[in-house]
């Protein structure tokens, strides 16, 4: 992933997620100094620290920095969605975001980049969506419409708001999660199998968010292959990929069992389309799941 950014110093939130820790040691590679935001007293030069639930954020050691990119957020597949934790949902994301986008007023990076996720299109069924769509009216399409409305409140700078899928990568997320049930030869497909998984290889998620570093790109930006698949044919090429059978569906009533509330995210459908950033030019590396996870299974 090569970056022709100058050396610039970038504030991330979200530091100890899996796709904060990546995009961190890159941009670390590339040479730009990293800021990271913690929720306690820092420890090392690096670290600053900040309150999202108070909405606070010590501005000072941030100052004449080029950037901020906020990722943090409770996720959406770490517990069962009890009224609770969909209120933990929400406001992680609202609060955060609100505290990061008053800094940002504040600070006038260049640039703001802005996590949200392509749970803004709620069911789309067969339909391909893009940018320009409008949001769905489930809970998550809610939750995204109150993100990115906070990060809207910023004014002057340049702001992205990153509608992300399903990030690939064998140490984490969903792919981390089914990767052991199909080396054993259990793994099939989810519910039907034909609802629409819009994709994006972690790799090609942070040569994205580099790419948007750079561009002119302004709103919200579709992290996700050009090439969306269905859950059958993903559960295919990652038995196929990992050359076991994937003999073992798993029938909705069970997901719904085993995952309440959060099983409408693994059986519904998101056909989305990265438009902005293949008009932009952005090439990604992977494009298509065959290639992709054939690459993921042989690190």
């Amino acid at each position: 992933m090569n970056s022709k950014l100058p050396p610039q110093r970038i504030a991330i939130t979200g530091a100890s997620g899996l796709i904060g820790g990546a995009l961190i040691g890159h941009l670390r590679s590339e040479g730009h100094t990293v800021q990271r935001l913690v929720r306690r007293a820092p420890i090392t030069p690096d670290e600053v620290l900040w309150n999202p639930v108070a909405g606070t954020v010590d501005l000072e050691p941030l100052r004449g920095a080029d950037a901020v990119i906020h990722l943090a957020g409770a996720g959406v597949g770490d517990h069962r969605w009890t009224k609770k934790y969909k209120s933990e949902i929400l406001n992680s994301r609202l609060l955060g975001t609100t505290a990061i986008a008053t800094a940002v007023n504040e600070l006038k990076p260049a640039v703001f980049i802005s996590a949200s996720a392509m749970g803004w299109y709620g069911e789309t069924g067969n339909r391909a969506v893009t940018e320009a769509d409008r949001a769905g009216d489930d809970f998550l399409a809610t939750v995204c419409r109150e993100w990115e409305g906070a990060a809207d409140s910023v004014e002057g700078v340049r702001t992205v708001k990153l509608r992300t899928g399903l990030v690939l990568d064998p140490t984490g997320g969903a792919l981390g999660r089914m990767l052991p049930l199909f080396k054993f030869g259990l793994g099939g497909k989810l519910g039907s199998g034909n609802q629409w998984w819009s994709w994006i290889t972690l790799h090609d998620h942070i040569r994205a968010i580099c790419h948007l570093l750079e561009s002119n790109i302004t709103g919200p930006v579709n992290l996700t292959s050009p090439n969306p698949v269905t859950n059958l044919e993903f559960t295919a090429a990652l038995a196929r990929a990992l050359h076991r059978p994937a003999l073992f569906p798993a029938p909705a009533f069970a997901l719904k069992l085993a995952l309440g509330g959060f099983s409408t995210e693994i059986l519904g459908s998101k056909k989305v389309l990265p438009q902005v950033l293949t008009e932009d030019g952005f090439e990604f590396d992977y494009p298509h799941i065959v290639g992709a996870l054939n690459a993921l299974i042989a690190e």
